[in-house]
Order: structure tokens, then sequence, then C-alpha cells
């Protein structure tokens, strides 16, 4: 990604200095989401130590919880604190300030962000929170862990979060049934089944789809206008290393940067079909190794729970400015690699060791 993005700023006269600026972006950004899985698989971290981190988490979450809840409406202030930190640059000033609570401009009502920049990544959070709570061994830190991200979750009223809620949960879960020949006539006879009543399944997705981006139009019109955009430029500008950097929207997508909002079309924006197919092909491969795991041993739920969260996040938003508060997660993945690798290490005793 940084040998495409020092192409990208050359195709386009973007000049020295901005050049070093979007490398520390990079250094910032993309270089984490590869550099805490390395963390986990080369230092010797317990997994308990993050599962449990993550549950005293949420338990200081559910004590925060009612003074942000009652925020709105006892007329405290939405922000209450920005860090002089801002001073150092970075990608706005969200991303140094403390919200108590932010109104959502489409309908003035009240969401919760809690400890992320803003509403839709604490709700991704809060699914990782809960992921990390199903593995807890204490029931009292799992139940604080549980309790805290359902509440991030509902209370950022993410439509993403509430879908992750749902799979990055149960699937990891559903994943020993494919060694199971039982599960395989199931699905059969479900395939089956289709002929009879596919058009009305498809009729009720529809519907469902329909009721899920007119939950909140606005956002769903901005982030639709802004995929295309960034596909048309793309396509017709820049296809190989992109344009080296975000481009400022219009009021038609009410300003918000060409190349945000989508990991994937940021990606071939930003850094082309190059910088695409550098995300695409570990993403596949470690997704493909977790399932195969989750499948096999109980140890690849977690994981897999995660990538999948990650994978829905990077269809709403640009994963590099977000890889900071998603280092638990990333450091797990490492983890269970270096499980993984010492199930099929030699012994000390092996003679060919």
């Amino acid at each position: 990604m940084l040998a495409a993005l020092w192409v990208g700023h050359l195709d386009w006269g973007l000049g020295l200095k901005q050049t070093i600026k979007s490398s520390i972006g990079w250094a910032k950004g993309w270089a984490l989401l590869a550099l805490f899985p390395l963390i986990g698989a080369v230092l010797p971290i317990r997994r308990s130590v993050l599962i449990r981190g993550q549950c005293v988490i949420g338990a200081w979450t559910l004590v925060l919880a009612p003074l942000m809840l009652a925020a709105p409406y006892i007329g405290l202030p939405e922000r209450i604190f920005t860090s002089p930190l801002k001073a150092v640059g970075g990608p706005g000033p969200e991303y140094f300030s403390v919200f108590l609570y932010t109104l959502d401009p489409a309908s003035w009502t009240p969401r919760w962000q809690f400890y992320a920049p803003w509403s839709p990544f604490a709700a991704l959070l809060g699914v990782v929170m809960v992921l990390f709570a199903l593995e807890e061994t204490n029931r009292k830190w799992m139940l604080a862990g549980l309790g805290a991200g359902i509440l991030m979750i509902l209370a950022s009223k993410s439509r993403m979060g509430l879908v992750g809620l749902v799979a990055c949960t149960i699937t990891p879960r559903l994943m020993p049934l494919i060694l199971r020949g039982w599960a395989w006539h199931a699905t059969a006879a479900f395939t089956a089944s289709l002929a009879l009543l596919g058009t009305a399944l498809m009729t009720l997705a529809q519907d469902a789809v329909s009721t899920f981006k007119g939950a909140r139009a606005d956002s769903t019109r901005v982030r639709e206008t802004l995929q295309r955009i960034a596909s048309e430029r793309w396509q017709n500008e820049a296809v190989w290393f992109g344009h080296g950097t975000v481009h400022p929207g219009s009021h038609a997508v009410e300003y918000m940067p060409i190349g945000s909002h989508h990991t994937w079309y940021g990606l071939l924006f930003v850094k082309g079909l190059v910088g695409f197919i550098a995300l695409l092909i570990p993403m596949l491969w470690h997704t493909a190794v977790a399932m195969i795991d989750a499948a096999r041993h109980p140890r690849g739920r977690l994981p897999m729970g995660i990538l999948m969260t990650i994978i829905l996040l990077s269809f709403g938003e640009n994963l590099e400015i977000e890889a900071y508060m998603l280092w638990p997660g990333l450091v797990m993945l490492g983890i269970h690699l270096r499980e993984m690798a010492d199930d099929v290490s030699p012994s000390p005793s092996d003679p060919n060791d």
C-alpha cells in the first residue's frame, strides 16, 4: 500500500510535503493493521488477558453510562473536552474530543458514541466487546462485557451494529456443523424447499433491505452517492494506483471527502487496484484460516467473529483510521495464529527438531 501511495502521489504531482504527510498517515493507519497481529503472533500475550481487559472496559462503561444517557435530557453539553494533542494533526478534531453524546442531524435525537470518535464505530466496538465477553470464564465479568457491548450497539442507533450483533456472534458457533453429516442433509432439504418458497423469501428479503436502508435514509443516500462518485472517478482517472489522497466532497454528499465511509471504494479511489488487492488477499486468507479453525476448534470462534466484524466495518467505515481502537481484536488475530502454529510445531524432544 505504501508503494501504491507513492506512485499515486507521483502520478498526480502532489509534491514531497504531501507525500511525507500521507506516508505518516499510512504509518498511523494501514501499517497498524499488520503490526498489531504481528505483536500478537510473536509476543507471549495470553488471550485471557485481552478477554478480561475488554470486560473491565465494559464494566467501567456501565458505570459511566447513566451520566451519558441522562446528559442530553438534563442540559449537559455534547462535547466536554478536546485534547491539546490535536495540534499534532490528524483526520479531525473528533479524534481528540470527549463527547457525552451527539445529536443526529437528520432527526435531532441523541446518539451515544461512548469512547469511539462517532456512533456507528461505537456500535462495532460493542460487537467486538460482546465477542470477547462470550469467551470470558468468570460469569460476573462476562455479564459486564455483554451488557456494555449491547448497550453500545443499541445506544449508538447503528444498523451495522445490529447486524453484527446477530451475524458475528452466531455464525462462528455454527461452523462446527460443517463437519456434521446431518447438517449437510438439512441444508440440502432447505435448498430444495426454495423451489417452492424462494419467491416469498426473496420478497421478504427485499422488504427487509428496504426497511434497513429507510431507517436512516439520509445516511444511506450520502453513502451511496460517495461510493458511486468514488467508483466512477477511479475507473475514469486512476485505475492502478488511485488518486493518492481523498478529495473534498460537494454539497451532494454533505461535504464528506470522496474516498471516505467505505474501505473498499476508498482504497480504489486513493490507492487504486493495487491497494485494493493489498488488503483483499490477506483478509480473505486470514478469514479462511479462522473459518477452518472455528469448524474444528472452539478457539477459532473469537478470531472468526472479529474478522467478520472487521469485514462488516469495512463496508461502512475506513478501517485504517480506526485501527488504533481495534487493537485488542487485531492482537487476538495474531495470538490465534500463534496458537495454531504451536499445535503443528515439533516438540523439543522430536529427533527431527
